[in-house]
C-alpha cells in the first residue's frame, strides 16, 4: 500500500516559524514534524511514499532525498501551481495504481492506521475519512455519520451557533484508485469543499471512521508549543533521537558531545541536541534544546523549545517560548510566556519581551528594550554593522562563515580591483576559521591579500604605514567575552577605519551590490615572511639601544598566550633586557582568560616582580595593544593611574613635547606638563581621534584611558610591545624607581561611573545637560565637561552601549564625591522626565 503525504502548505498561520522553512520541516523534539509521520507510516508497513510539495520543496528533498536513509522509498511530486488538496493528489495519479492513504505532513498523531485501513476494506469503501473528537471544532471540518459510519453531512469550519458535533475530519483518508475519476485534472480542487460533498451527493461509498488516540494539527504557534507540552506530559509517545539517560525521576535525553555541568538543575523532560553545552547552575524544566547551543550559568528555561545554534547568556529567563535558529539572547533577558523569536535575531542585555510577542527573522533588539508588540518589519540584521572600526558578534551565531564571506565581498568591493590588503589574526581557532571565509570574499572582488597569518595588530599597523597595501583587517577574540569575535578594519595608513569608510562597506553589504571578479581576475593570496624583521629594525631605531644595553634591566612580562610571547623576548634580548616570560606559549584552544582570572594573574605577576627584584612587570593584553604596569614594589597600576605615570616618566627623563589624551583623562596630566613646559592636547575618546592627534609632529605620546599608548616616533598606532620597552628606557633615563616617580605625581581624586540609558534618551539627556550648563564654564570636545575651578565633571554618552558615563575629578575627595553624586542624580532625574 502507498501513502501520499501532503507537504505543500505555506504555513502562513504558524509564521514566523515558517519564514525560512516549510511547515512540515519545523523541528518537533529536534526532528522535522514530517519525519514523525514517516515513522508512523513505517510502523504500519507503508514504505512506498509520494510526497506532494509546493512551498520551498528543496528543503524537504534535501533532507529526505530518496528515503533510503529512513527505510522508505520516496517519489516527489511538485505541482506548478496551487491545485488545492485533492487537485494536488491528482497530480500524483500516475504513481498510484492501488489503494492508498493520504495524510498531512504537519500532524502529530499516534492513530492506529491499520484499523482505519481494515475498516475501509471491510466496508468496501471508495473513500474513508478518519474522524476524531476535539473540544474546539471551530477551526476544523465537522462530520456527521449514520449508524453504519456512512457520512451524511459535512460542515466546514462552523461557528459556535452552527456546531452540530465535535467529530472532525483529521485529514487522514484512505482511497481506492478510482477516486481519481472524481477529481478534475489541472483544476484547483479541495477534499473538504469539493470532492467529499460531490461524493455525498452522488451517494458514493463514503465512510467516516472515528478513532481514538492522540491527534493534533500543528497549525499555529500555540499548537506548536502545546504539542511539546503534550510530549513532556507523556500524552503521546514519539521517537526521540537523543538517547535516554539512566537518571531516576527525570526523563533526560542527551545527544553526542553534549557538555552538561553537574550543577545544572534539570527537571521533567529535557532533551539536549548534539554538541550543545550547558554551564553552571542553569535551571531547565520540560524543554528541548537543539544542536550547537550554548547556555550560560544562571539561565532559567521552563517549557521552552530552543532550535539550533542558539546562545543564551547568563541570567536569561524564558518561559514557554520558542527560540528559532541562530539567535543570541543577552544577559538578563526575560521572555514571557508565548514568545516566538525567529531566526537570526539578536537580543541585547536586559531586554524584556512581553507575553505572546512574536519577533520576525533578522531583528536586532537593543539592550534594555521592552518589546510589547510583534516585530515584523525592520532592518535586516542591525542598523549598523560597525562599532567604530570594529565589527563584532557571537562566533558562529552572528558572525558565521557565510556572513563573514559576504562581509569580505563588501570590503573587497570598496577597494580598487587588483589592490593589496593585509590580513592577520590572533592565536585562536575561531579567528582563523572566520578569517579564511573573509579572505574568500575579498578575493572574489578581485582584490589581493597579503596574509600575515598569526600576527599582533601593532605589527599589522606598522606594515601598513609603509607602502604597498590599501588597507588591512585583523581577526581576534574579544576580551570582554570569549564567545565574541572582533574584526578590526584599518585604512592604508594603519589607522582605524573612519566612519565614512565603515558606512561605505555597510552600504555595499546591505545592498549586496558586490563586484564579482571575472573568472581570470580573482585576487591571490601571498605571504609576507619578512614583516617581523622589518618591524624589529624599526623597533630598535625607536629606542636608545646603548642606554638599554648599559642598564641591563630585568623585567617580568605576562604574555597571556599571545603571539607577542614569541616575538618580543628576542627583540628585548638584543637590547640587553633580561625578560622573565610568563604564559609565553601560544595556545590556540585555550582562549582569552576570563575577566575573573585577571586579578589572580596580576597578583601572581606582582609577587614574581618583587621576589625576583625586577625593575618592573607588565601584563600584556591579548590584543598586544594595552598593558597593565606593575612597579618594583609590586603595586599594580589601574588604567587611570597609568596614563599620568607614563607622562611623569617622560617628564622625569627630560623629554619635551606634547601629550595627546582623551577628554576624560585626569587633569594632573596638564598640571605636570605645564610645570615642565610641555603641552597637552585633549581629544575625543575614540581610538582614531587619539591616533589622528598623534600625527602632529610635536606629539611624543598618545595615551588612552584603558592602558594603550602610541609613540609617534616609532608608530602612531597603539603598541603594547613598544610600550613595555619604552617604559624600561624611560626608567633607565630617569634613573629613579617607578614607585618614586609615581609618588611625585600631584594627588587628585578621580572618580567615574556609568548609568544605564536607553539609546533614544541619550540625545535628550545631553540636551538637558547642555541647558543645565548654560551658566557654567563648559567644553564640548566629547560629551559635556563642566569646570568648577580646578574641579570638573564630564557627562559622556557611550558610543556603542546603552550607557551614559559620569566622570569627576578634583583636589578634595569630598567635593569630587559630591560632584559625582550630584550629576548621577541629575541624569537619573532627566531620564524620568524623558520617559
Amino acid at each position: 500500500m502507498k501513502a501520499v503525504i501532503m507537504a505543500g502548505g505555506f504555513g502562513t498561520r504558524i509564521q514566523p516559524l515558517t519564514c525560512n522553512m516549510p511547515k512540515p520541516m519545523i523541528p518537533l523534539i529536534n526532528r522535522p514534524i514530517m519525519l514523525h509521520i514517516v515513522e508512523l507510516l513505517k510502523k504500519y508497513e507503508i514504505t512506498d511514499l509520494v510526497m506532494l510539495l509546493y512551498h520551498q520543496p528543496s528543503v524537504i528533498k534535501n533532507f529526505f532525498r530518496d528515503g533510503s536513509d529512513f527505510g522508505v522509498k520516496i517519489t516527489y511530486v511538485t505541482p506548478l501551481e496551487d491545485m488545492g488538496t485533492a487537485g494536488a493528489v491528482k497530480c500524483a495519479e500516475k504513481y498510484i495504481d492501488e489503494r492508498f492513504l493520504v495524510i498531512s505532513g504537519d500532524l502529530l498523531t499516534d492513530f492506529n492506521l491499520k484499523k482505519v485501513m481494515d475498516f475501509h476494506s471491510d466496508n468496501k469503501a471508495l473513500a474513508t475519512i478518519t474522524l476524531t473528537s476535539v473540544k474546539d471544532p471551530l477551526q476544523f471540518g465537522v462530520v456527521i455519520t449514520d449508524k453504519e459510519r456512512r457520512i451524511i453531512q459535512f460542515l466546514e469550519k462552523p461557528g459556535w451557533g452552527e456546531v452540530i458535533s465535535d467529530t472532525i475530519n483529521t485529514g487522514i483518508y484512505v482511497f481506492e484508485p478510482e477516486i481519481f475519476n472524481f477529481i478534475p485534472a489541472n483544476e484547483n480542487f479541495d477534499f473538504s469543499q469539493d470532492l467529499f460533498p460531490m461524493l455525498l451527493e452522488k451517494k458514493e461509498q463514503l465512510f467516516g471512521y472515528p478513532i481514538k488516540g492522540y491527534w493534533r494539527d500543528v497549525g499555529n504557534t500555540d499548537s506548536y508549543r502545546e504539542a511539546h507540552h503534550d510530549i513532556f506530559r507523556g500524552r503521546i509517545n514519539v521517537k526521540i533521537d537523543e538517547p535516554k539517560q539512566d537518571v531516576v525521576g527525570r526523563d533526560l535525553r542527551l545527544g553526542t558531545d553534549v557538555r552538561l555541568d553537574e550543577s545544572a538543575l534539570l527537571d521533567g523532560t529535557v532533551v539536549v541536541g548534539d554538541n550543545s553545552q550547558i554551564f553552571g547552575s542553569s535551571q531547565i524544566k520540560d524543554s528541548v534544546i537543539g544542536r550547537n547551543c550554548t547556555i550560560e550559568p544562571g539561565v532559567k528555561l521552563s517549557r521552552c523549545v530552543i532550535w539550533d545554534n542558539v546562545y543564551l547568556k547568563k541570567g536569561a529567563k524564558i518561559v514557554d517560548s520558542v527560540i528559532c535558529n541562530n539567535v543570541s539572547v543577552g544577559q538578563g533577558v526575560v521572555i514571557e510566556e508565548g514568545g516566538i523569536i525567529a531566526d537570526d535575531t539578536s537580543i541585547g542585555e536586559e531586554a524584556y519581551i512581553k507575553r505572546d510577542v512574536k519577533v520576525w527573522p533578522r531583528k536586532l533588539i537593543e539592550a534594555g528594550a521592552t518589546v510589547t508588540d510583534n516585530m515584523i518589519w525592520g532592518e535586516k540584521w542591525k542598523k549598523s554593522l560597525f562599532e567604530g572600526a570594529i565589527i563584532k558578534g557571537l562566533t558562529n551565531v552572528e558572525l558565521t562563515p557565510e556572513f563573514v564571506a559576504k562581509l569580505g565581498c563588501a570590503y573587497g568591493t570598496s577597494l580598487p580591483k587588483g589592490s593589496f590588503v593585509l590580513a592577520a589574526r590572533d592565536a585562536f581557532l575561531a579567528s582563523r576559521m572566520l578569517k579564511r571565509s573573509f579572505l574568500g570574499g575579498i578575493l572574489s572582488a578581485g582584490v589581493n591579500v597579503r596574509d600575515l597569518k598569526m600576527m599582533p595588530l601593532p605589527i599589522v599597523r606598522y606594515k601598513l604605514k609603509t607602502f604597498g597595501e590599501v588597507g588591512g583587517v585583523h581577526f581576534r577574540q574579544s576580551q570582554e567575552d570569549p564567545a565574541l569575535t572582533e574584526i578590526v578594519f584599518l585604512d592604508g595608513d594603519g589607522l582605524d577605519f573612519s566612519s565614512s569608510m565603515a558606512k561605505n562597506v555597510e552600504r555595499i553589504f546591505f545592498k549586496e551590490n558586490f563586484r564579482r571578479a571575472h573568472h581570470k581576475e580573482p585576487g591571490g593570496i601571498t605571504e609576507l615572511p619578512q614583516v617581523i624583521d622589518f618591524y624589529r629594525e624599526g623597533f630598535a631605531r625607536g629606542v636608545n639601544r646603548d642606554l638599554l644595553k648599559k642598564q641591563n634591566s630585568k623585567i617580568v612580562i605576562d604574555f597571556n598566550h599571545s603571539p607577542a610571547g614569541q616575538l618580543l623576548p628576542p627583540i628585548m634580548n638584543d637590547l640587553g633586557i633580561e625578560v622573565i616570560a610568563l604564559n609565553a606559549y601560544v595556545d590556540e584552544e585555550r582562549g582569552i582568560k576570563n575577566a575573573d582570572e585577571r586579578p589572580q594573574s596580576l597578583s601572581q605577576l606582582s609577587k614574581i616582580v618583587t621576589s625576583l627584584e625586577a625593575r618592573a612587570g607588565f601584563w600584556l593584553d591579548p590584543t598586544v595593544e594595552g598593558v597593565i604596569v606593575v612597579d618594583e614594589t609590586g603595586k599594580v597600576y589601574t588604567a587611570e593611574e597609568t596614563l599620568p605615570l607614563m607622562v611623569a616618566l617622560f617628564l622625569r627623563s627630560g623629554q619635551k613635547g606634547t601629550f595627546a589624551v582623551p577628554v576624560s583623562a585626569p587633569s594632573v596630566v596638564e598640571i605636570m606638563a605645564s610645570e615642565k613646559g610641555c603641552a597637552v592636547i585633549r581629544t575625543k575618546n575614540s581610538e582614531r581621534a587619539m591616533i589622528e592627534a598623534s600625527l602632529a609632529s610635536e606629539v611624543i605620546m598618545a595615551g588612552s584611558m584603558d592602558g594603550r599608548f602610541a609613540f609617534p616616533k616609532f608608530q602612531t598606532g597603539f603598541d603594547g610591545m613598544f610600550t613595555v620597552v619604552k617604559t624600561v628606557e624611560l626608567l633607565a633615563t630617569s634613573g629613579v624607581p617607578m614607585s618614586v616617580i609615581y609618588g611625585e605625581i600631584p594627588h587628585r581624586t578621580f572618580l567615574q561611573s556609568r548609568i544605564t540609558c536607553a539609546w533614544e534618551m541619550k540625545g535628550g539627556i545631553m540636551r538637558k545637560m547642555s541647558e543645565d550648563s548654560l551658566d557654567c564654564e563648559a567644553t564640548f570636545i566629547d560629551g559635556i565637561k563642566v569646570h568648577f575651578g580646578e574641579d570638573w565633571v564630564l557627562v559622556l554618552p557611550d558610543q556603542y552601549q546603552p550607557f551614559v558615563h559620569v566622570v569627576a575629578e578634583g583636589k578634595d575627595p569630598k567635593v569630587v564625591h559630591r560632584l559625582l553624586a550630584e550629576y548621577q542624580k541629575k541624569v537619573e532625574k532627566w531620564k524620568k522626565e524623558l520617559q
